[in-house]
């Protein structure tokens, strides 16, 4: 599958996605929404690829908000319906993937770059990177899960200040507020997250896409985590992966997992 927006590359069980529009700092716009929506599909329904990294290209941004030229002349009704599309077609798409997502966040990750990055299922920025939620000083809110899911990975009083203020913070205080699980040189960016996707894909696929599950129910007002937990961890004793995993430990060798 080709793309306008996207260069996807794979490397074994790992893929990677990069926004390819540098000049305009990778900036989401409808076309690039709908693509990384087919890319993560496609992915997902590879049966080897069982982890995916999400960067920007260029040196300057993993993606700078969304695209502001395309929805400033917006009405209500159709400012809504942006944010419903956006939520269903990639954000919260991603965030409910069983394959999972690292976001290799080079550079800038504002607006919808930033929401879209806390929509991965873990984050690892470069030590140039800069983050924020910058919607309030056009005049809107954050409207891809930004007033979400930033208070629940940093806190509510933190959140309520970064996105009130509109400021950016650095990689440093993101690791320091629980934003990025790590900050390596931009150079190293991309082979770190290889290496940590590589761990991942050690592990039973099935078992890390029912964790995913179980964790994000923990966050949803109308599902029961605790009890998403009990269902997944009961339903994994049926699975090839359980077979397999159990079988490797008691005979002291390495697990071959299947592919999802």
């Amino acid at each position: 599958m080709s793309y306008n927006t996207l260069i996807v590359t794979k490397k074994g069980a790992i893929a990677t996605i990069a926004i390819d529009r540098p000049k305009k700092l990778n900036a989401l716009n409808r076309e690039t929404i709908q693509e990384l929506h087919d890319a993560f599909e496609a992915l997902e329904n590879e049966e080897v690829i069982k982890v995916i990294i999400l960067t920007g290209n260029g040196e300057k941004a993993f993606i700078a908000g969304a695209d502001i030229s395309e929805f400033a002349r917006f009405s209500e009704a159709e400012g809504g319906k942006l944010a419903a599309q956006g939520h269903e077609l990639l954000f919260n798409f991603v965030e409910n993937l069983s394959t999972p997502v690292i976001a290799a966040v080079n550079g800038f990750a504002l607006g919808g770059g930033l929401e879209l990055a806390m929509a991965c299922h873990f984050r690892v920025a470069s030590e140039n990177a800069k983050m924020g939620l910058p919607e309030v000083s056009l005049g809107v809110i954050p409207g891809y899960g930004g007033t979400q899911r930033l208070p629940q990975l940093i806190g509510k009083g933190r959140a309520m200040e970064l996105i009130m203020t509109a400021g950016m913070i650095s990689s440093d205080v993101a690791l320091q507020y629980g934003l990025v699980n790590h900050v390596v040189s931009q150079e190293a960016l991309i082979s770190f997250c290889e290496k940590l996707a590589s761990k991942i894909s050690n592990n039973s696929p099935v078992a890390i896409g029912n964790a995913i599950k179980a964790i994000n129910a923990g966050f949803k007002n109308n599902e029961n985590g605790f009890a998403t937990e009990i269902e997944a961890f009961g339903a994994s004793f049926g699975t090839e992966d359980f077979v397999e995993g159990t079988s490797a430990f008691l005979e002291k060798r390495k697990a071959e997992f299947p592919g999802k």
